[in-house]
């Protein structure tokens, strides 16, 4: 069972292997054992033809390869083995002929792009890779020792069966604080523009090479004999490792039980205080703006395995049992993606959101090749007297007004009076703003957000924001042309007040307990409802996956009623996801007072497939890769 009496910002996830061999493996000295061991093997076993042993040392890139190689060639230099390394880095093709290349992707504009479904891993490097890297191989066998291929690409680039392969991973999260130290996206050189560098990632290498991430997986999965690992290198000193097959048996346990996701937080401009606070942040933070949970491609699982912690992206989970965790009806609709998010926007003792609209569907597909627009809500959890919600043009206006507005402001560096052109409404903790794609909306400062909204998180075109810098002194991007072409004059002030702003209606009670619809619109895929908690509720996920969050009291447990083993424990401010296999479970409220939860699921009445793109994978698609 997993109790939380805190906010936890790293929230373990127990899996029961205790039946099974032990498979997880952890520690550098580990796993250089692991690879003095094969290469005796083979020694003793003085195989004509066979010299030395040859390592794959795969992975995302970022992850801190070198540090472990480090200590292997110590180990090799004390033993007298001789040793290579080998970087695929060195293979690449160069940053200008690789910009030149995938400009169709990078674009010209500083945050936005079209997603490379279409690239393959193959393209970043030089026509003559792999045989530059097999002339490397047969110069050094020869001297009978340990070779090792290691980076992005290296299963791809060896000319033949490696002896053991790894998958180095390294999330999402770690990269984007290497980007803060100036590296760049993968092959494109340093980075001095951490907006450029985000959108480098998002639209170029992310949809490449995670896919490679997942064709690797595929592969071995189903090829045991091969001796391929999966490792969690996010901690470079203490790397985790397992075979790929358990690996997968590790996803599937994962995706029958409720889990949450490790929180992502970051700082912003106009970020407030009280997540800082909430979730013990860092004192040397300035605020905290943002806290995901879960934005899925972006949040890492953690989950303790035979007394071993590793983590592991989102999306392997979702990859691996995705019937298990949306249901059939939400997988015809959204493959292996999971679709909607839960973040936080604090402005306690902060500032504005910029003023922003995000962009319809068809506008998503065709400028950026994005399957699924920001359709958005905001729950208003906590907030201070006074506190604003701006929503929907005022009766009269139009965009294109407004937008004058905004040019005007901007040339005369005058502040733009916003109530002016958009509606503003005190918030009250618990209303729901319902916002779809092309309404005019931003929070004011003093309100903790939590936004309910489709799994997308970029799209962002932003209108105003107040005549102020970003923290890293440049100009915080304006996207007036994208705004011009998505602002729907029709969600003006009638629109709101009749359909945007919630108006909670009872579906069911049990003793003292309720049930009430909050939103749900035919242009949200999202359905969001409130439990007010006072002993226990009876539910059952109905074969759809289900989010809770906690925003009012401290405690509550959900137990499956399948597998009371798998109960869960958590506190306020926190998430849970119930997959759709779960079925019947219930919530036991644990604290002195009665409690709120806010569940959201997949509209019932959502029929439109927002499918990604994707490849086939497997076999076929790992060797169309080599």
């Amino acid at each position: 069972m997993t109790s939380a009496t805190a906010f936890q910002s790293h929230p373990i996830n127990h899996l029961d292997f205790r039946k099974e061999p032990l498979f997880m493996k952890y520690g550098a000295d580990a796993w250089c054992s692991l690879i003095l061991s094969a290469y005796n093997m083979k020694s003793q076993q003085e195989m004509p033809g066979k010299p030395g042993i040859f390592v794959t040392f795969d992975g995302t890139h970022g992850a801190h390869f070198d540090q472990l190689l480090v200590e292997l060639q110590q180990i090799c230099d004390q033993e007298g083995i001789p040793f290579l390394s080998d970087s695929t880095s060195y293979y690449l093709k160069s940053e200008a002929e690789l910009r030149a290349e995938m400009a169709p992707y990078l674009t010209d504009n500083r945050a936005f792009g079209y997603k490379a479904v279409d690239v393959r891993p193959s393209q970043y490097f030089q026509h003559n890779a792999r045989e530059s890297l097999k002339k490397s191989a047969l110069e050094f066998e020869t001297k009978k020792g340990i070779y090792v291929v290691y980076g992005p690409g290296a299963s791809m680039l060896a000319d033949r069966d490696p002896d053991l392969r790894f998958y180095a991973d390294y999330s999402r999260e770690n990269q984007q604080r290497r980007h803060a130290q100036h590296m760049g996206s993968f092959g494109l050189g340093m980075s001095h523009d951490k907006v450029e560098t985000y959108k480098n990632c998002l639209f170029l290498e992310w949809p490449v090479w995670e896919t490679y991430r997942r064709d690797w997986l595929a592969y071995y999965a189903q090829h045991e004999d091969k001796k391929a690992f999966y490792m969690d290198l996010n901690h470079p000193d203490e790397p985790v490792w397992l075979p790929v097959a358990a690996l997968k048996e590790v996803l599937h346990k994962t995706g029958r039980q409720p889990f949450r996701v490790k929180p992502f937080f970051a700082p912003g401009i106009w970020g407030g205080q009280y997540l800082k606070e909430l979730c013990g942040l860092p004192e040397e933070w300035p605020n905290c703006a943002w806290s995901f949970e879960p934005i899925a491609p972006e949040n890492t699982l953690l989950l303790r395995v035979q007394d071993v912690t590793l983590e592991i992206p989102f999306t392997l989970l979702m990859e691996a049992s995705p019937h298990d965790i949306l249901g059939q009806r939400n997988v015809e609709l959204f493959g292996d993606y999971f679709p909607i998010r839960f973040d936080y926007l604090d402005t306690m003792q902060g500032g504005q959101l910029s003023l922003q609209v995000h962009p319809l569907q068809e506008y998503a597909e065709s400028q950026f090749n994005e399957h699924m627009t920001q359709q958005e809500s905001y729950y208003i959890m906590r907030n201070t007297p006074g506190a604003k919600v701006y929503l929907g043009l005022k009766e009269g206006i139009t965009g294109g007004q407004l937008l004058e507005a905004v040019e005007n402001a901007h040339l005369h560096e005058q502040p733009l009076e916003l109530s002016s052109y958009v509606n503003e409404y005190e918030s009250q903790t618990g209303d729901l703003y319902l916002i779809p794609p092309g309404t005019v909306h931003c929070s004011g400062k003093d309100n903790l957000v939590l936004e309910i909204s489709s799994t997308t998180w970029w799209f962002t075109f932003k209108i105003y924001d107040y005549l102020r810098l970003d923290g890293d002194g440049r100009p915080r991007p304006m996207n007036p042309d994208h705004a011009r072409r998505n602002i729907n004059d029709a969600m003006n002030t009638s629109a709101v007040e009749h359909g945007l702003i919630a108006r909670p209606t009872l579906i069911s009670t049990q003793g003292q307990n309720s049930l009430e619809l909050l939103g749900q619109r035919d242009d949200l895929l999202f359905q969001v409802s409130r439990l007010s908690l006072h002993d226990t509720w009876n539910a059952d996920t109905h074969g759809e996956f289900i989010m809770y969050n906690l925003v009012e009291g401290e405690r509550v447990r959900l137990v499956p009623a399948a597998d009371e083993d798998a109960a869960v424990e958590w506190g306020y401010g926190e998430s849970y996801i119930v997959p759709a296999c779960v079925g019947e479970y219930h919530l036991e409220n644990l604290s002195g007072s009665p409690c709120t939860l806010i569940a959201a699921r997949v509209n019932p009445e959502w029929s439109h497939p927002l499918l990604p793109p994707s490849w086939t994978s497997g076999e076929e698609n790992f060797h169309a890769l080599r």
